[in-house]
Parts: C-alpha cells; sequence; structure tokens
C-alpha cells in the first residue's frame, strides 16, 4: 500500500444522477469503521440537470477538519465524468495528487443545446496526467453496460479506487458498508461491480 497520512482529502466529481453521494457517505462509513474520523461535504451545481455534484470525504486521526478542502490540497481524485475530473484537477490538484477517471463523457446540457462544444477527450485525458503524479483512465461506464446496469458504474470506480492501494480499505470493509447501507436485491449487484472495477486496476499493475 503507498504511503496514507492524515489528513487525507478525497474528491468524487460527477454530475447529477451518478450516485455521487451515495458513494461519498459509504466511503466515509467505511473510514469510521476502521476507526478513523472522516467528514464529507458536498457542493452542488444543477444537479438534477445534469450539473455538476463535488463530494470532499476529509479523513482525519484527531483535531478538527472543515468539510470543504481547501484549494490546492487534494490527496486523490475519483472522477465519474472526465470533463469534471479535469475540472476538479486544476483547482485541487498538487504534484502529489492521484486521480482514477471514468472515461465516459456526459455532455452538459449547453452542449445538448449546441450552444457549446464538449472538449476534445484525448486533450482532457492528456491534461489529467500533466496534472497529477498518476492516473488512472477506466472505462468504468462500458463495464456497467456490459454487467447489464450502467448505474453500477460507481461502485465499479469505487473498486478500481480500493485497487489501487491508495487507502487503507479493503474490498472486506468496503463490502460490510455496503450490505449494512445497500437494499438486499441490490447488493450482489453492486458487489460483483466493486470487484470488477478492483479487478480490472490489478490488471494494469
Amino acid at each position: 500500500m503507498s504511503a496514507f497520512s492524515c489528513p487525507y482529502n478525497l474528491i468524487i466529481a460527477g454530475v447529477g444522477g451518478q450516485g455521487n453521494v451515495l458513494i461519498s457517505q459509504l466511503i466515509a462509513r467505511a473510514f469510521i469503521r476502521k476507526g478513523y474520523q472522516a467528514i464529507v461535504g458536498e457542493t452542488y451545481g444543477v444537479s438534477q440537470r445534469g450539473g455538476s455534484v463535488m463530494s470532499h470525504v476529509r479523513v482525519f486521526k484527531e483535531g478538527v477538519v472543515g468539510p470543504i478542502i481547501p484549494e490546492g490540497l487534494g490527496n486523490l481524485v475519483l472522477g465519474l465524468e472526465p470533463m469534471e475530473t479535469l475540472r476538479i484537477l486544476k483547482a485541487y490538484g498538487n504534484p502529489d495528487i492521484h486521480v482514477i477517471t471514468n472515461t465516459r463523457p456526459i455532455s452538459p446540457v449547453d452542449v445538448i443545446a449546441g450552444n457549446l462544444s464538449y472538449p476534445d477527450l484525448d486533450n482532457i485525458f492528456e491534461s489529467i496526467s500533466l496534472l497529477s503524479k498518476r492516473a488512472w483512465m477506466l472505462d468504468a461506464s462500458d463495464l456497467a453496460m456490459e454487467m447489464g446496469n450502467a448505474l453500477l458504474t460507481n461502485m465499479i470506480m469505487v473498486g478500481a479506487m480500493l485497487g489501487t492501494d491508495l487507502l487503507p480499505l479493503t474490498m472486506d470493509d468496503f463490502v460490510v458498508i455496503l450490505q449494512t447501507y445497500t437494499k438486499t436485491e441490490g447488493f450482489d449487484a453492486n458487489r460483483s461491480a466493486l470487484q470488477r472495477g478492483f479487478d480490472t486496476i490489478k490488471a494494469t499493475e
């Protein structure tokens, strides 16, 4: 496992409907069960219209920290949408930040309406790589569709995050939380999605 020290600042970047809020809460609970303190802060754009949603998970051992990460002090960005990943990275990045991003774009309203163009994906990925210590690009949406449910994208991304060994959390640590806070009928699919993301990242090592 890579060196982990507190406070540790994780940012989950995406758009409305991708499940940012859910996975940020589950990750924080996994850390708390592991013996850490964790606090979650969220900021929203026009989230119900596919606008930006950013969740901050701050992990610490003692003292008091605010729910919002100061700019430039991110440790890890878990990006569910590539343009949102880059936008967050520019604000919260530093030479030591790590990034895991989904590669499937979701066009904002202005792009759908034809008022703007979505930036070139190759340029986005190149910029993410240049602005981070290490970046993993994952076709999580495609993997979720292969599993028959696009909504599994967020769990695939969490599994990928666990597979990097950047955090002191194991699959079992997260599965316990998932089982507690997920409806029974959805647990097996979410558990499989976690494993799919985990295995996919491990295959890149």
